[in-house]
Protein backbone atom coordinates (compact mmCIF):
# COMPACT_ATOMS: atom_id res chain seq x y z
CA UNK A 1 0.00 0.00 0.00
CA UNK A 2 1.23 3.50 -0.77
CA UNK A 3 2.43 5.51 2.22
CA UNK A 4 -0.25 7.93 3.43
CA UNK A 5 -3.07 6.13 1.60
CA UNK A 6 -5.77 4.74 3.84
CA UNK A 7 -6.94 1.20 3.35
CA UNK A 8 -10.57 1.01 2.32
CA UNK A 9 -10.82 4.67 1.33
CA UNK A 10 -13.38 5.74 -1.26
CA UNK A 11 -10.58 6.15 -3.83
CA UNK A 12 -9.74 2.44 -3.41
CA UNK A 13 -13.33 1.66 -4.44
CA UNK A 14 -13.12 3.78 -7.57
CA UNK A 15 -15.87 6.14 -6.42
CA UNK A 16 -15.83 9.63 -5.00
CA UNK A 17 -18.15 9.29 -1.99
CA UNK A 18 -16.96 12.53 -0.37
CA UNK A 19 -17.66 14.47 -3.55
CA UNK A 20 -21.24 13.20 -3.53
CA UNK A 21 -21.79 13.60 0.19
CA UNK A 22 -20.66 17.22 0.42
CA UNK A 23 -21.60 19.95 -2.04
CA UNK A 24 -19.42 23.11 -2.23
CA UNK A 25 -21.11 26.42 -1.53
CA UNK A 26 -21.41 28.97 -4.31
CA UNK A 27 -18.43 31.31 -4.76
CA UNK A 28 -15.99 29.25 -2.69
CA UNK A 29 -12.28 30.02 -2.94
CA UNK A 30 -9.09 28.04 -2.22
CA UNK A 31 -7.88 27.47 1.36
CA UNK A 32 -5.90 30.29 2.96
CA UNK A 33 -2.12 29.80 3.22
CA UNK A 34 -0.88 28.79 6.68
CA UNK A 35 2.45 29.74 8.21
CA UNK A 36 2.27 27.05 10.89
CA UNK A 37 1.61 29.31 13.87
CA UNK A 38 -1.98 30.39 14.37
CA UNK A 39 -3.22 33.89 15.17
CA UNK A 40 -6.80 34.57 16.19
CA UNK A 41 -8.43 37.96 16.67
CA UNK A 42 -11.52 38.50 18.81
CA UNK A 43 -13.37 41.76 18.17
CA UNK A 44 -15.37 42.83 21.20
CA UNK A 45 -14.32 42.15 24.80
CA UNK A 46 -17.78 41.94 26.32
CA UNK A 47 -19.07 38.84 28.07
CA UNK A 48 -19.33 36.76 24.89
CA UNK A 49 -15.98 37.88 23.45
CA UNK A 50 -14.11 37.12 26.65
CA UNK A 51 -15.84 33.76 27.09
CA UNK A 52 -14.66 32.84 23.59
CA UNK A 53 -11.14 34.17 24.23
CA UNK A 54 -10.85 32.34 27.52
CA UNK A 55 -12.05 29.04 26.03
CA UNK A 56 -9.66 29.36 23.05
CA UNK A 57 -6.76 29.95 25.45
CA UNK A 58 -7.54 27.09 27.83
CA UNK A 59 -7.86 24.68 24.90
CA UNK A 60 -4.53 25.80 23.42
CA UNK A 61 -5.99 26.61 20.00
CA UNK A 62 -3.77 29.55 19.03
CA UNK A 63 -0.18 30.79 19.20
CA UNK A 64 -1.26 34.44 19.37
CA UNK A 65 -4.51 36.03 20.52
CA UNK A 66 -5.39 39.62 19.60
CA UNK A 67 -8.22 41.51 21.27
CA UNK A 68 -9.86 44.57 19.67
CA UNK A 69 -12.39 46.92 21.22
CA UNK A 70 -13.23 50.64 21.31
CA UNK A 71 -13.13 50.78 25.12
CA UNK A 72 -9.41 51.21 25.76
CA UNK A 73 -9.42 50.82 29.56
CA UNK A 74 -11.59 47.69 29.61
CA UNK A 75 -9.58 46.26 26.72
CA UNK A 76 -6.26 46.72 28.52
CA UNK A 77 -7.73 45.35 31.73
CA UNK A 78 -8.96 42.17 29.99
CA UNK A 79 -5.60 41.72 28.23
CA UNK A 80 -3.65 42.05 31.51
CA UNK A 81 -6.04 39.72 33.31
CA UNK A 82 -5.41 37.02 30.71
CA UNK A 83 -1.66 37.68 30.56
CA UNK A 84 -1.41 37.25 34.35
CA UNK A 85 -2.74 33.70 33.93
CA UNK A 86 0.18 32.79 31.64
CA UNK A 87 1.63 30.30 34.12
CA UNK A 88 -1.56 28.26 34.00
CA UNK A 89 -2.16 28.31 30.23
CA UNK A 90 -0.50 26.92 27.10
CA UNK A 91 2.11 29.41 25.87
CA UNK A 92 0.24 32.09 23.93
CA UNK A 93 1.12 35.66 23.00
CA UNK A 94 -1.75 37.96 24.03
CA UNK A 95 -2.00 41.46 22.54
CA UNK A 96 -4.73 44.09 22.43
CA UNK A 97 -5.48 47.43 20.82
CA UNK A 98 -8.18 49.81 19.70
CA UNK A 99 -6.46 49.99 16.29
CA UNK A 100 -7.11 47.09 13.92
CA UNK A 101 -3.42 46.95 13.07
CA UNK A 102 -3.06 44.65 16.09
CA UNK A 103 -5.12 42.06 14.20
CA UNK A 104 -2.76 41.94 11.20
CA UNK A 105 -1.97 38.49 9.84
CA UNK A 106 -4.80 36.70 11.63
CA UNK A 107 -5.89 33.26 10.50
CA UNK A 108 -9.32 33.76 12.04
CA UNK A 109 -11.20 36.88 13.07
CA UNK A 110 -14.16 36.37 15.40
CA UNK A 111 -16.64 39.24 15.59
CA UNK A 112 -18.63 39.42 18.81
CA UNK A 113 -19.03 43.21 18.99
CA UNK A 114 -22.54 44.55 18.86
CA UNK A 115 -25.47 45.81 20.84
CA UNK A 116 -26.53 43.37 23.52
CA UNK A 117 -29.87 41.64 23.08
CA UNK A 118 -32.35 43.07 25.57
CA UNK A 119 -34.77 40.94 27.55
CA UNK A 120 -37.72 40.11 25.31
CA UNK A 121 -36.04 41.54 22.21
CA UNK A 122 -35.84 39.34 19.12
CA UNK A 123 -32.50 38.88 17.39
CA UNK A 124 -33.90 40.45 14.23
CA UNK A 125 -34.64 43.67 16.12
CA UNK A 126 -30.89 44.08 16.57
CA UNK A 127 -30.28 44.53 12.82
CA UNK A 128 -30.29 48.30 12.60
CA UNK A 129 -28.29 48.73 15.79
CA UNK A 130 -25.51 46.45 14.59
CA UNK A 131 -25.41 47.14 10.85
CA UNK A 132 -23.57 50.46 11.13
CA UNK A 133 -21.13 48.95 13.61
CA UNK A 134 -20.14 46.24 11.14
CA UNK A 135 -19.29 48.88 8.54
CA UNK A 136 -16.62 50.13 10.96
CA UNK A 137 -15.25 46.64 11.70
CA UNK A 138 -15.24 44.30 8.72
CA UNK A 139 -13.31 46.40 6.13
CA UNK A 140 -10.47 46.89 8.66
CA UNK A 141 -10.24 43.18 9.38
CA UNK A 142 -10.23 42.38 5.65
CA UNK A 143 -7.49 44.95 5.04
CA UNK A 144 -5.14 43.68 7.76
CA UNK A 145 -5.90 39.94 7.38
CA UNK A 146 -6.86 39.36 3.72
CA UNK A 147 -6.47 35.57 4.03
CA UNK A 148 -8.43 35.18 7.26
CA UNK A 149 -11.60 33.25 7.93
CA UNK A 150 -14.29 35.52 9.38
CA UNK A 151 -16.52 34.08 12.08
CA UNK A 152 -19.56 36.15 13.02
CA UNK A 153 -21.14 35.64 16.43
CA UNK A 154 -22.99 38.97 16.81
CA UNK A 155 -26.77 38.84 16.44
CA UNK A 156 -28.81 38.59 14.29
CA UNK A 157 -26.03 36.30 13.15
CA UNK A 158 -27.41 35.18 9.77
CA UNK A 159 -28.02 38.70 8.48
CA UNK A 160 -24.74 40.02 9.91
CA UNK A 161 -22.80 37.12 8.35
CA UNK A 162 -24.26 38.14 4.99
CA UNK A 163 -23.25 41.74 5.74
CA UNK A 164 -19.71 40.64 6.67
CA UNK A 165 -19.45 38.64 3.43
CA UNK A 166 -20.47 41.63 1.34
CA UNK A 167 -18.27 44.12 3.23
CA UNK A 168 -15.18 41.89 3.23
CA UNK A 169 -15.23 40.82 -0.41
CA UNK A 170 -14.03 37.39 0.78
CA UNK A 171 -15.05 34.17 -0.99
CA UNK A 172 -18.13 32.67 0.63
CA UNK A 173 -16.30 29.74 2.20
CA UNK A 174 -14.22 32.12 4.34
CA UNK A 175 -17.19 33.85 5.98
CA UNK A 176 -19.22 31.80 8.45
CA UNK A 177 -21.66 32.54 11.24
CA UNK A 178 -21.93 30.68 14.53
CA UNK A 179 -25.52 30.05 13.44
CA UNK A 180 -27.34 27.15 15.05
CA UNK A 181 -24.21 25.41 16.33
CA UNK A 182 -25.27 26.29 19.88
CA UNK A 183 -28.99 25.71 19.19
CA UNK A 184 -28.10 22.18 18.05
CA UNK A 185 -26.08 21.62 21.22
CA UNK A 186 -29.09 22.67 23.30
CA UNK A 187 -31.28 20.38 21.18
CA UNK A 188 -28.94 17.42 21.72
CA UNK A 189 -28.85 18.13 25.45
CA UNK A 190 -32.64 18.14 25.75
CA UNK A 191 -33.06 14.94 23.73
CA UNK A 192 -30.29 13.28 25.77
CA UNK A 193 -31.99 14.42 28.97
CA UNK A 194 -35.29 12.85 27.85
CA UNK A 195 -33.57 9.57 26.92
CA UNK A 196 -31.06 9.57 29.82
CA UNK A 197 -27.98 9.22 27.58
CA UNK A 198 -24.91 11.33 26.92
CA UNK A 199 -25.48 14.29 24.59
CA UNK A 200 -22.36 13.18 22.71
CA UNK A 201 -24.25 10.07 21.57
CA UNK A 202 -27.10 12.13 20.12
CA UNK A 203 -26.92 13.22 16.47
CA UNK A 204 -29.41 16.03 15.95
CA UNK A 205 -29.50 19.34 14.10
CA UNK A 206 -31.33 22.62 14.25
CA UNK A 207 -30.99 24.45 10.92
CA UNK A 208 -32.21 27.64 9.28
CA UNK A 209 -32.34 30.92 11.19
CA UNK A 210 -30.56 31.21 14.52
CA UNK A 211 -33.71 32.40 16.19
CA UNK A 212 -37.43 32.00 16.44
CA UNK A 213 -37.98 30.42 12.99
CA UNK A 214 -35.28 27.75 13.26
CA UNK A 215 -36.08 24.25 11.99
CA UNK A 216 -35.64 21.07 14.04
CA UNK A 217 -34.66 18.11 11.85
CA UNK A 218 -36.60 15.39 13.66
CA UNK A 219 -36.39 13.07 10.67
CA UNK A 220 -32.62 12.67 10.95
CA UNK A 221 -32.16 12.36 14.73
CA UNK A 222 -30.25 9.29 15.84
CA UNK A 223 -29.03 8.03 19.20
CA UNK A 224 -26.17 5.55 19.20
CA UNK A 225 -26.74 5.04 15.48
CA UNK A 226 -30.45 4.29 15.93
CA UNK A 227 -32.78 6.58 13.92
CA UNK A 228 -35.20 7.75 16.61
CA UNK A 229 -38.35 8.52 14.61
CA UNK A 230 -38.25 5.35 12.52
CA UNK A 231 -37.58 3.36 15.71
CA UNK A 232 -40.70 4.82 17.33
CA UNK A 233 -42.79 4.10 14.23
CA UNK A 234 -41.43 0.59 13.72
CA UNK A 235 -42.07 -0.37 17.34
CA UNK A 236 -45.45 1.40 17.34
CA UNK A 237 -44.43 3.62 20.24
CA UNK A 238 -46.93 6.46 20.40
CA UNK A 239 -45.79 10.07 20.54
CA UNK A 240 -47.54 13.37 20.01
CA UNK A 241 -46.25 16.01 17.66
CA UNK A 242 -46.96 18.71 20.23
CA UNK A 243 -44.42 17.12 22.56
CA UNK A 244 -41.77 17.33 19.84
CA UNK A 245 -42.70 20.95 19.19
CA UNK A 246 -42.41 21.67 22.91
CA UNK A 247 -38.80 20.43 22.91
CA UNK A 248 -37.97 22.61 19.91
CA UNK A 249 -39.67 25.61 21.49
CA UNK A 250 -37.64 25.06 24.65
CA UNK A 251 -34.50 25.25 22.50
CA UNK A 252 -35.69 28.50 20.93
CA UNK A 253 -36.51 29.97 24.35
CA UNK A 254 -33.25 28.85 26.00
CA UNK A 255 -31.31 32.04 25.29
CA UNK A 256 -34.23 34.21 26.35
CA UNK A 257 -34.44 32.32 29.65
CA UNK A 258 -30.72 32.76 30.35
CA UNK A 259 -30.87 36.45 29.43
CA UNK A 260 -33.85 36.90 31.74
CA UNK A 261 -31.99 35.24 34.62
CA UNK A 262 -28.44 36.60 34.33
CA UNK A 263 -28.75 39.41 31.78
CA UNK A 264 -26.72 37.83 28.98
CA UNK A 265 -25.46 34.54 27.56
CA UNK A 266 -21.74 33.80 27.47
CA UNK A 267 -20.33 30.42 28.47
CA UNK A 268 -22.29 28.18 26.09
CA UNK A 269 -21.57 30.41 23.07
CA UNK A 270 -17.94 30.57 24.22
CA UNK A 271 -17.62 26.80 24.06
CA UNK A 272 -19.61 26.65 20.82
CA UNK A 273 -17.36 29.18 19.07
CA UNK A 274 -14.18 27.57 20.39
CA UNK A 275 -15.43 24.22 19.12
CA UNK A 276 -15.80 25.77 15.66
CA UNK A 277 -12.33 27.36 15.91
CA UNK A 278 -10.87 23.97 16.80
CA UNK A 279 -12.35 22.38 13.69
CA UNK A 280 -10.78 25.09 11.52
CA UNK A 281 -7.28 25.47 12.98
CA UNK A 282 -6.79 21.71 13.38
CA UNK A 283 -8.44 20.95 10.04
CA UNK A 284 -10.73 18.41 11.66
CA UNK A 285 -13.28 18.51 8.82
CA UNK A 286 -16.10 18.12 11.32
CA UNK A 287 -19.73 18.88 10.52
CA UNK A 288 -21.21 21.92 12.23
CA UNK A 289 -24.64 23.48 11.70
CA UNK A 290 -23.34 26.97 10.94
CA UNK A 291 -24.52 29.94 8.92
CA UNK A 292 -23.31 29.66 5.33
CA UNK A 293 -24.31 30.97 1.93
CA UNK A 294 -27.40 28.80 1.40
CA UNK A 295 -28.04 29.59 -2.27
CA UNK A 296 -28.42 26.39 -4.27
CA UNK A 297 -29.42 24.18 -1.34
CA UNK A 298 -32.91 22.78 -0.68
CA UNK A 299 -34.51 25.00 -3.30
CA UNK A 300 -33.11 28.27 -1.94
CA UNK A 301 -32.37 30.60 -4.86
CA UNK A 302 -31.54 33.83 -3.02
CA UNK A 303 -28.20 34.98 -1.62
CA UNK A 304 -29.01 34.40 2.04
CA UNK A 305 -27.03 32.97 4.93
CA UNK A 306 -28.74 30.24 6.94
CA UNK A 307 -27.45 27.38 9.05
CA UNK A 308 -26.93 24.07 7.30
CA UNK A 309 -24.81 21.06 8.35
CA UNK A 310 -21.44 22.11 6.91
CA UNK A 311 -18.06 20.43 6.85
CA UNK A 312 -15.51 22.81 8.37
CA UNK A 313 -11.72 22.76 8.12
CA UNK A 314 -8.67 24.88 7.41
CA UNK A 315 -10.27 26.25 4.25
CA UNK A 316 -13.35 27.38 6.17
CA UNK A 317 -16.59 25.87 4.86
CA UNK A 318 -15.51 22.86 2.79
CA UNK A 319 -19.00 21.82 1.77
CA UNK A 320 -22.58 21.26 2.92
CA UNK A 321 -23.76 17.77 3.80
CA UNK A 322 -26.40 16.38 1.44
CA UNK A 323 -28.80 15.73 4.28
CA UNK A 324 -32.32 14.55 3.44
CA UNK A 325 -35.17 16.80 4.56
CA UNK A 326 -38.83 15.88 4.64
CA UNK A 327 -41.24 18.04 2.67
CA UNK A 328 -42.38 19.72 5.88
CA UNK A 329 -38.78 20.46 6.95
CA UNK A 330 -37.96 21.86 3.51
CA UNK A 331 -41.02 24.11 3.61
CA UNK A 332 -40.12 25.41 7.07
CA UNK A 333 -36.56 26.11 5.95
Amino acid sequence: MERGKRSGSSSDLGIDIAGSFFKPIEGAGPPSPSAGNTKITVVGVGNVGMAIAQTILTQGLTSELALVDVQADKLRGEMLDLQHAAAFLPRTKIVAGTDYGVSAGSDMCIITAGARQREGESRLALVERNLELFKSIVPHLAKHSPDAILVVVSNPVDILTYVAWKLSGFPSNRVVGSGTNLDSSRFRFMIADHLDVSAQDVQAYIIGEHGDSSVALWSSISVGGVPVMSFLDKNQIPYEKKHLEAIHQAVVNSAYEVIGLKGYTSWAIGYSAANLVKSVVRNQRRIHPVSVLAKGFHGIEEEVFLSLPAQVGRGGVLGVASIHLTDEETERL
